[in-house]
C-alpha cells in the first residue's frame, strides 16, 4: 500500500511529493450520498484543476478539505501525517485557504482591512493598522495585484479586482494550499486572464492551488493535472499534456469508452 506522503510516479516519468492526501473519502447527507471512497492528492507547488458537473461532489470534497464538514469515512493527510479538521480555522491554521464563489468580502471596508479580516494584527488589544497597512502592500506586491490603493473601499473595486484581494487574503492568512471555486465564474476575458496570470503567480510562489472551474480552456491555461469528478466519484486524474478537452468533457459525462 502507497504511504501518504510517498513521491508519486506519474506516466510521464515525473515524480511530485504530495502534501495533502484523501484517503477513502465518504460523505452522505441522510440517504444522498455526496462522496463515495474518493482518494485525491495534491502535488507540491502544483495546480489542480477539479472539474465535473453540478452534483457531481467537487463543492463537498473542497468543503471537507476546509474544515467545513467533516468525511464519515476515510482520512486526510498533510505531509504524510493524519490530521483532522473540526472547522475551518483548524485548516486556515494548517495552511489551507479558501476562496469561494461570494468571495466573502466587507464592501464598506478598504483592501487592508479584508486582506486581514478576522487575523488582523494587533498591538496590545487594538489592531496595529500600521503594520496591517504595510503588511497589506507587501502582499500586493508580492503577487503584483494592481489595485489603486490599499485604503480603497472593495466595493467600488471591479470583479477582477475583488477576486484579486479574495486570493491575497488566503495569501496573507498564511494559505500554502489555496482552493478557489470558479474564480472566474462571473467575470470579463480581461479580468479573467489577470486572474489566470495571479493563479501562476501564486505557483511560481511556491504555494499549491486546487481550482474548480467549468472553464476548461482556463482550466488547461493553468493547471498541471485535472481530476474528474462524477457522481460523488474520482473517475480519474490526468497531466494536463498528455489529456484533451475531448477526453476529460467524456469524462465528466461518462462516455470514456464512445
Amino acid at each position: 500500500m502507497e504511504q501518504p506522503g510517498a513521491a508519486v510516479a506519474t506516466p510521464n516519468g515525473a515524480a511530485g511529493r504530495p502534501i495533502l492526501e484523501l484517503k477513502g473519502i465518504s460523505k452522505f447527507f441522510g440517504h444522498v450520498r455526496a462522496l463515495q471512497d474518493v482518494d485525491f492528492d495534491l502535488r507540491d507547488g502544483e495546480v489542480l484543476a477539479l472539474v465535473g458537473d453540478n452534483g457531481a461532489g467537487k463543492s463537498t470534497l473542497i468543503k471537507i478539505i476546509s474544515g467545513v464538514y467533516q468525511p464519515d469515512r476515510g482520512a486526510i493527510f498533510l505531509d504524510g501525517k493524519q490530521v483532522h479538521f473540526p472547522n475551518p480555522g483548524v485548516a486556515r491554521d494548517h495552511g489551507i485557504a479558501t476562496v469561494y464563489q461570494d468571495l466573502a468580502l466587507v464592501d464598506q471596508r478598504d483592501v487592508a482591512a479584508n486582506l486581514f479580516l478576522g487575523r488582523e494584527p494587533r498591538k496590545g488589544l487594538v489592531v496595529d493598522r500600521r503594520k496591517m497597512v504595510a503588511d497589506s502592500e507587501q502582499v500586493l506586491q508580492d503577487l503584483h495585484i494592481r489595485i489603486p490603493s490599499v485604503f480603497s473601499l472593495v466595493g467600488f473595486l471591479s470583479g477582477g479586482q475583488r477576486q484579486a484581494v479574495a486570493i491575497g487574503r488566503a495569501v496573507a492568512q498564511g494559505g500554502r494550499i489555496i482552493i478557489m471555486d470558479e474564480p472566474t465564474a462571473a467575470l470579463g476575458i480581461e479580468q479573467s486572464r489577470h486572474v489566470l496570470d495571479l493563479i501562476h503567480r501564486l505557483k511560481a510562489e511556491g504555494h499549491s492551488v486546487i481550482i474548480i472551474s467549468h472553464n476548461l480552456r482556463h482550466v488547461f491555461s493553468v493547471a498541471d493535472r485535472i481530476t474528474v469528478m462524477r457522481g460523488g466519484h474520482n473517475v480519474g486524474t490526468r497531466l494536463k499534456g498528455e489529456t484533451t478537452g475531448e477526453e476529460i468533457v467524456k469524462m465528466i459525462v461518462g462516455a470514456e469508452m464512445l
